[in-house]
């Protein structure tokens, strides 16, 4: 017998031996894996596909809606289709609060915070919670009308309607330093649809390594013609982990996917961490190149590269180590990009470097549990003295401590957005009075109550941006309007939309104080109605508009429109949507006078139809004319 036949008969024996042990200790998962890539004719296991529409609205950014009522709201989307396969503008569906581009060319639009990576381009955000925690195989949205706003869909670990969550779950939080993990299970930048009509949009999602019932839709509507609007979501997935076919390859694809989905859309949050805390560095004789460059050159390149770049750089050399941690490169931060892994250690992390910070963006962040009152505490009072534009929409963590932290840690404070936390009891928003040189004041969806507002509008006369959407806690706006008139000669915009109790009176005592004013939000105000004069005097005293949104008021008339076309030639937006009242002669007019005129919306105006707005657009084609429609 030849020599090399025994040592092969050993080779095979050991290589058996090998299998048998590994076998032994293998989980049954694992088992269940491995014979599925290596055997390319057995069948795979039975796993049942589950279907379910969301139970439950969780969370949410905007909505167009009312907080008192169903129409246009984000909790449209919970429960079966309301309106799909039709198409057009439903109220049973729902809506976010902005479109297209025209909200960054408002008098009230913020500059943006550098640094974003191209990665991130959400806008708006809805959480949905289904009824069974599956492994998501797909996810159709059913989009009713100008589709293509979604951007992104996650998935979380987080069961909203259980405490425990399951072992794979529990393995993945404690392997990653969390208590809550985001994946992504599809990203695209936006992109243009054309046409209005219903769609249902499915993406191809990628396989997560987790059971999940909480899925988040994430929104970019800068392209959108107009408002998108959504009717549901269906989540397909299956109650057992599906198994990898022998054709995807012999690799784990869990550490593939998390290593991708951390380098590509940030979701780890225990990366970022680990980047944030990098002391060890490598040892090099000399710089480089770097060291004869002067300190502010190396300064303004590191300027451009995102806060997690900057973190890698500065494991390169010492030399990169100091520029990457000087203040001087932390001055605007925004965190927004990496919502999902940010959390009291990441803030603990960057105090260091963060003393010199003036504008701080923690919109979306902290959420279920990652950021403490405590945390966030600390972070100011290190952070807090030099801040002079602090972003916290949606932190649904803030508390009145963290208020009363706010305004005493931050005493240059001159912009705060408050926008959608609801979660802030009434009384806390006593404190920001306290903050005398606020110039910019967002409490859209937020629980202010009049007595808090008014001592803050006293206190706060700098004031030249004021939002006070949909802030349903407020009894009597005619009173507020009177104060706005009395202390904020500065005021430039304005939003008081879905403002339910403001009267002409009101209105009289705005236009008189607050002759500054450029943009004024007045949609869906019911109270106001044009018989009083209203329109007019406000036509009359703020010649100076350039934005002015009377949207639903059923009441607007020829004489208001011919009274903006006199007085107001400065108009550049311009929302009647739904009026009876306004002829196609009276939008002449305004269209000849107002030269910088760019949108006009006239949707639901019964005098005004698609032959109107054919011929308008024909002789003004530098005015978008908006005319929804219901199918």
């Amino acid at each position: 017998m030849s020599p090399v036949f025994p040592m092969l008969t050993v080779l095979s024996m050991f290589y058996y031996m090998c299998l048998r042990r590994r076998a032994r200790t293998a989980t049954r998962g694992e088992m269940n894996s491995r014979r599925a890539i290596e055997s390319n004719t057995r069948a795979l296991p039975i796993n049942v596909e589950i279907v379910q529409y969301a139970k439950e609205v969780l969370d949410f950014s905007s909505h167009y809606g009312s907080e008192n009522s169903m129409s246009y709201t984000m909790w449209n989307l919970a429960g079966i289709p309301n309106v799909y396969p039709s198409s057009g503008d439903f109220t049973q569906t729902a809506v976010f609060r902005t479109y297209g581009t025209w909200w960054d060319h408002c008098p009230s639009a913020r500059l943006p915070f550098k640094r974003t990576p191209p990665t991130f381009c959400s806008q708006d955000y809805v959480e949905l919670a289904f009824e069974e925690p599956v492994y998501p195989t797909a996810v159709h949205i059913l989009e009713t009308y100008h589709p293509g706003a979604v951007v992104r869909i996650l998935a979380c670990s987080a069961n909203p309607y259980s405490q425990n969550p399951p072992a794979e779950v529990r393995r993945l939080l404690q392997a990653s330093h969390s208590t809550v993990r985001w994946e992504i299970l599809w990203s695209e930048a936006p992109t243009k649809v054309n046409g209005p009509q219903a769609r249902q949009f499915t993406p191809c999602i990628k396989q997560i390594n987790f059971p999940t019932n909480l899925i988040r839709l994430e929104v970019n509507s800068s392209l959108l013609d107009y408002y998108t609007e959504l009717d549901a979501v269906v989540l397909h997935g299956v109650k057992e982990r599906p198994v990898l076919s022998l054709k995807t390859s012999m690799i784990d694809m869990n550490n593939i996917d998390e290593d991708e989905d951390e380098e590509k859309y940030g979701c780890g949050m225990d990366t970022l961490n680990k980047q944030f805390s990098i002391v060890t560095l490598r040892e090099w004789p000399t710089n480089g190149y770097f060291d004869k460059l002067p300190y502010e050159l190396i300064q303004l390149i590191l300027s451009h590269l995102t806060v997690p770049d900057l973190c890698r750089l500065a494991q390169t050399c010492k030399l990169l180590y100091q520029h990457c941690c000087d203040p001087l490169q932390y001055i605007h931060l925004s965190l927004q990009p990496y919502w999902a892994r940010i959390n009291d250690t990441s803030l603990e992390y960057l105090q260091s470097r963060c003393t010199l910070i003036q504008w701080l963006n923690l919109s979306w962040t902290g959420n279920r549990g990652a950021i403490s009152v405590s945390g966030f505490s600390r972070f100011l009072k290190v952070c807090g003295s030099e801040l002079v534009r602090l972003e916290l929409s949606c932190g649904h963590f803030l508390n009145e401590t963290c208020l009363e932290v706010i305004t005493e840690m931050c005493p240059n404070l001159q912009e705060l957005n408050l926008s959608s936390c609801d979660k802030i009891p009434p009384q806390a928003f006593n404190h920001i009075a306290k903050v005398g040189s606020l110039k910019r004041l967002i409490l859209y969806r937020t629980k202010v109550e009049q007595t808090a507002l008014l001592s803050i509008l006293n206190f706060c006369s700098e004031l030249q941006h004021l939002s006070l959407g949909s802030c349903v806690m407020i009894e009597d706006y005619d009173l507020i309007a009177s104060m706005m008139g009395a202390k904020c000669k500065k005021l430039r915009s304005l939003d008081l939309w879905r403002c339910k109790n403001i009267t002409e009176s009101g209105i009289a005592e705005l236009a008189s104080g607050c002759q500054l004013l450029e943009e004024l939000d007045l949609g869906w105000c019911p109270t106001l109605q044009s018989s009083t004069g209203c329109f007019t005097n406000l036509a009359r005293k703020l010649p100076n508009l350039q934005k002015l949104f009377l949207t639903a008021n059923r009441s607007v008339c020829d004489t208001d429109i011919e009274e903006l076309a006199a007085n107001c030639t400065r108009l550049r937006q311009l929302d009647i949507l739904g009026t009876r009242m306004v002829s196609p002669a009276s939008l002449r007019k305004l269209l000849e006078s107002c030269k910088d005129l760019s949108l006009l919306d006239v949707s639901f105006c019964s005098q005004i139809d698609n032959r109107v707005v054919l011929e308008l657009n024909a002789n003004f084609p530098n005015v978008f004319i908006k005319k929804s429609f219901t199918q």
